[in-house]
Formats: C-alpha cells, structure tokens, sequence
C-alpha cells in the first residue's frame, strides 16, 4: 500500500469541500472493510482519505416525521441488525444484515458503504430496494433524493457524481398488513458472497396481494427489480400457480454468469425457488 494524505473532516460541508479540492485523486472512507483491502491489493490507490467517522450525524438512526426512518451512512450493519424498529417494521433489512459477514465485519461495515460499493451480489440493497428505500445525496451547493431502484448503474457504478456524498437513507413508514423477507443463498450463508439474494415485500388485503416488490441479487451486472413478476402477482391471491407464474416471471429477468460460486444454470433455478419462498415468509410477516 502506497502512502496517502489522510483527512478527517467534520461536517458535511467541510468533506464536500475537501472531494471538491482533491477531485478524483480522493476516496471516501466510510467503514473500510472493502476500500482497505482493495488499498493493500493496490487495486485501489488514493492520493487522499476522507474520513467520514468525525462526523456525528451520519451515524445516527432516527424516525422521521412521517413514520418512517431515517439512517446515516455510517450507521453500522451491526447497529441496523439490533435496531428493533429496523426488525418490527422492516424485516427484510434487519434479515440482510444479519446474513451478511460475521459481526467483527458487521461492527466496522456501514449502510452507505455497502450502497456505494454497488455490488451485485450486495446483502443489504435487494431489501432497500424492495422497502422504496431512498438516497438523500448531497454535493456543492444541492441536495437530491434518489430512488434506490435507480441509484446502480453498473457493477461498482452508482448515479453518484464526482464530489457527491450519501447522506442519508430514508425508508417509507410501513404500510397495513405488510411485510417483507430477505433470502441469501450462500454455502456459509453470512460468511460467504450471495450466490442469489432475494428480497420481497408484499401488503396484503383479505388475503390480496395489492403490492409487491421482488428483487434480485447477485444475477446481473446489478441488483434488479423483477416488475412483470411484481404486477402478476398484485390483484392476486399467493396460490401455488400463481406463485409459479411469478417464479418464472422472475427468472426472466435475472442475467447470472457462472463464476467460482455457481453456475449460471443452478442461479437461475434458485431465482425460482427464492421467489416463492420470500413471497410467502413476506405475506406471513404481513399476517396472510
């Protein structure tokens, strides 16, 4: 590893200004646990850190005036695990933290580090976004608000711009009836990268599905929305042939490779066996 100039700002507008002064030859560090490694690979090599730990405020979790909440980017996976309004009113993410590493990881890793990785196989984005979670992004002189359904771009790639820091993340108060699942599939399921992950939210009425969500993990060059799986279902009860047309449906939509982990093949077969499964603990949690 190469030496660097290391800077701890602490505000929001101080590290702005420092990305701002430094431009591309700077690096956010949020928990480290992937940045460091990439660092000591030298696949990464930074002339300056920006530390974001100093700051306060982008370690908090709080509900907002809507019902909702509202988290840091710093907030650890571990906080968000233990969080119990993160588990009574959004299962899915407290289920995606929980699988993802062990809790020496989970203790240093954060929430915003984790989104602006943008990996495909990511344990917490198939439940952000299927929770309509959304992006708050600051940079010089602006804030924008940005859907996680359009926040990847790529694998590695957000819509983030040079010299644009995360925030906040906000989740949406949790409908009636609703309810929500994260599934990973992995051979040492936390201590392993997704072979498939698989997040659904479904809100229920007199046993109809009204809404749902469904996305995919680890089957792209990014985490996906399924939305014709998502429309089958809607209007409809979680019957076994309904659920089989939404499993396939939701094939249709995964573009998985073979790499080291699984074949393509055995992905995409998965994908089906995941969606039916996450659709009925998601309708359970909901009370269907």
């Amino acid at each position: 590893m190469r030496s660097f100039s290391y800077l701890a700002p602490q505000t929001v507008p101080e590290a702005l200004g420092l990305l701002a002064e430094h431009g591309p030859t700077a690096r956010i560090l949020a928990g480290g646990t992937d940045l460091l490694l990439l660092m000591q690979d030298g696949k990464i090599q930074p002339d300056v850190l920006v530390d974001l730990a100093p700051i306060r405020d982008l370690r908090r979790i709080g509900d907002d005036d809507e019902g909702g909440l509202r988290m840091g980017p710093l907030v650890s996976l571990r906080q968000i695990e233990q969080d119990q309004r993160v588990a009574a009113r959004y299962p899915a993410l407290a289920q995606s933290t929980f699988e993802l590493a062990g809790v020496q990881i989970r203790n240093m890793a954060t929430i915003g580090g984790n989104t602006c990785n943008a990996s495909p196989a990511a344990d917490t984005i198939p439940a952000l976004m299927a929770l309509d979670a959304v992006a708050v992004i600051s940079g010089p002189g602006l804030q924008r608000r940005v859907p996680y359904r359009e926040l990847f771009i790529g694998p590695g790639k957000t819509v983030l711009k040079a010299g644009e820091l995360l925030t906040a993340i906000e989740l949406p108060p949790p409908a009636p009836r609703s309810g929500s699942c994260y599934i990973k599939l992995a051979v040492r399921r936390a201590m392993d990268i997704a072979i498939v992950g698989l997040a659904a939210a479904v809100e229920l009425a007199d046993g109809v599905v009204e809404r749902c969500r469904i996305v995919l993990g680890a089957v792209g060059p990014t985490v996906m929305r399924a939305p014709e799986a998502e429309k089958l279902l809607e209007g409809s009860r979680l019957d076994p042939d309904v659920l089989d047309r939404v499993a396939e449906a939701a094939q249709a939509v995964a573009r998985p490779i073979s790499d080291q982990r699984a074949s393509a093949d055995y992905r995409l077969l998965m994908v089906a066996v995941l969606t039916r499964q996450a659709l009925r603990q998601a309708a359970a949690e909901a009370g269907g």
